[in-house]
Parts: C-alpha cells; structure tokens; sequence
C-alpha cells in the first residue's frame, strides 16, 4: 500500500445515497494526496465546500486487521476498502458509513491522472452494480468544478 502514496484526482463516486455526494453533500470530497503511514494507516488530504467556501480537511483512516481495510470516525463510524488498484493509475475505494442507525455507502475512483480512459469507467460502473448502484447513482466528479481552496 506504500505506492498509494501521492496525488490523485476525484473521477467518479457513486452512493446508494445520492444527496450525501451531491453538491454540498457531506460525504462529497474531491481527493488530493494520499500518503501511506508507518503504521500502515491513510493519510488523505481532501477538499470539499462548506457554505460555497472550499476548505482543506485531512484525515487518517486507521489500519484494520484485514488486507486493504480502515476505519475512521466521520460523521458516523466509517469502513473504507481498497478495492481495487493498480497504484500508478487509478485505486478504487468502497465507504461504507453509519451514522444514526442509518448506512450509507459510497463507491469512489480515484485516478493519477486528472481523466482516465473510458475502460476505467466502465469497470467503475461494473463494481458499482456489484454494490448495488446503478448508473443513476454515479457522479462524475471531472466536470464537477473544481474546488478551488482559499486560504
């Protein structure tokens, strides 16, 4: 998991809830840098909008015991899984998110590289159907805007 360290770019995310990834949604971050801890934990730098201002946010997915699995405490209790990766193009992550008895789960590409080949996106669409999400819940996060950060 060491490689995963570095920047990345938001490509796609889908939700069995859509409003959580949608504009102003809670869950809805586009990706910076991901760095790989000594103690085999996440670092992510994130961005994402709060009341139309785009505000830094850094958070640290604890290690789990399985391969590929982390925890962390964000609006609810969260276990994030690497799916799938090939470190030097793309990594694909699963959220799944609890919060006042309610579940959640998101599915987010991640891609080196600011736009990925459309077979990229049509594998997203496969795992997404394999978690229950049809195309109607994926947003592609490229033609989102960016989210500018203002210090």
């Amino acid at each position: 998991m060491a490689r995963v360290s570095g920047y990345w770019y938001s490509i796609s995310m889908a939700s069995d809830d859509l409003k959580r990834i949608k504009e102003n949604g809670d869950l809805r971050v586009f990706v910076r840098h991901i760095e790989h801890l000594r103690n085999g934990s996440l670092k992510f730098d994130f961005r994402f909008m709060i009341q139309g201002d785009c505000v830094a946010v850094t958070v640290v997915c604890e290690k789990m015991k399985g391969d590929g699995e982390y925890s962390i405490v964000y609006n609810g209790k969260n276990k994030v899984t690497v799916l799938e990766t090939d470190f030097w193009l793309y990594i694909t992550f699963h959220l799944q998110n609890l919060r006042n008895g309610t579940k959640t789960q998101v599915l987010a590409l991640y891609g080196r590289i600011p736009q990925l080949n459309p077979s990229y996106l049509d594998r997203f669409k496969m795992i997404c159907k394999t978690y229950g999400l049809s195309s109607e819940n994926i947003i592609d996060m490229t033609n989102q805007g960016y989210c500018p950060f203002k210090r």
